[in-house]
């Protein structure tokens, strides 16, 4: 049956003049084409929209018109990319007209009814909290390792120019995504219980680790944090926060009545994250031991290390670590 109804959402292959149908356009083309019939109940005949193909049509519509805004952002330079309106189906101006059609005679022809939407962050915005750098951390890595060096870069890139709201909470695993091979990340050494595997997106959890310590040292407060049960090299001890999308997430809470910008740029074998607001800020840093800028040993080999671990659970409060209960394993 839904392929029947599937095939009745006829893009560009169906003459417009079709007897007692319902031509939807965009611009002038023809985007999807239903008859009555189609999308009427059964019982009593022709006479009630049946509402679960209805749903199916606007998803449908959806699919072909709805385009995200997108977000102003700073590109390597400094200088701003002015943002972009989106649209979405007016659900609202859908049905009436089509109602009108439903309930009606003969053919119809409509113009899809549209409605602007806008980004969160824009160039205003943005030129206003990009002022004042509040927190900065920097870890170092073999770029030799082309497919840990590969993982971190895209993990950076997906978190760049991200900006977070007062009182706001940030997911590291929300803002980075699935890590996936259709994402292109690639395959490198992973831990797992303790022992070294391999595994796709290796080299992530150095990315959450280095903006675990940048989001600590501007003051913000870390809401969830999980630490490896084995030792890594690249931040001292007890400074790494291990991620995966099965299991452990990284976050932390803007409690500044300012919205903070972060940046993130790999320069070589290092990965940078940089944190700013508004010159008017009253934020409160804190103090942290930076990395060592020798390669650490674990990343010397032809593939390197990401984190799949069991883990301790850790929450900060008042910026101090306390661990609870046992180690609780995950698995990516």
């Amino acid at each position: 049956m839904i392929q029947m109804i599937i095939a009745g959402f006829l893009l560009l292959a169906q003459p417009a003049t079709l007897q007692d149908s319902l031509t939807i356009t965009e611009h002038g083309q023809i985007i999807a084409q239903i008859n009555r019939a189609e999308l009427a109940m059964p019982f009593p005949v022709g006479s009630m929209i049946d509402h679960r193909k209805y749903q199916q049509l606007i998803h449908h519509l959806e699919q072909k018109v709805n385009q995200a805004p997108i977000n102003a952002g700073l590109d390597d330079q400094g200088r701003i990319i002015p943002e972009k309106n989106g649209r979405k189906l007016s659900k609202m101006g859908f049905k009436d007209q089509f109602n009108r059609y439903f309930f009606g005679h003969g053919p119809v022809r409509i113009e899809i009814p549209l409605v602007e939407t806008y980004p969160k962050v824009d160039s205003e915005l943005l030129a206003h909290i990009r002022v004042q750098k509040i927190g900065q951390y920097v870890t170092f890595f073999n770029a030799g390792n082309e497919s840990r060096s590969h993982n971190i870069l895209l993990a950076a890139q997906a978190i760049d120019n991200h900006v977070v709201f007062p009182n706001e909470v940030f997911s590291f695993n929300q803002v980075v995504g699935q890590r996936t091979t259709q994402k292109g990340y690639r395959t490198a050494r992973i831990i797992v219980r303790g022992e070294y595997s391999e595994g796709v997106g290796g080299g992530i959890c150095q990315v959450s680790s280095t903006l675990y310590n940048a989001a600590d040292r501007a003051g913000l407060s870390i809401v969830q944090r999980y630490s490896h049960s084995k030792r890594v090299a690249y931040v001292p001890p007890g400074r790494d926060a291990t991620v995966s999308w099965y299991g452990p997430d990284f976050r932390f809470q803007n409690t500044y009545n300012q919205p903070i910008l972060i940046r993130a740029k790999k320069y070589g074998g290092s990965i940078a994250f940089s944190i700013y607001s508004s010159d008017v800020i009253n934020f409160n840093p804190r103090k942290i031991p930076e990395a060592s800028k020798h390669q650490p040993d674990e990343t010397r080999a032809d593939n390197s290390d990401r984190s799949t671990f069991t883990n301790h659970y850790f929450h900060i409060k008042e910026g101090i670590p306390y661990q609870t209960e046992s180690e609780m394993p995950f698995k990516k």
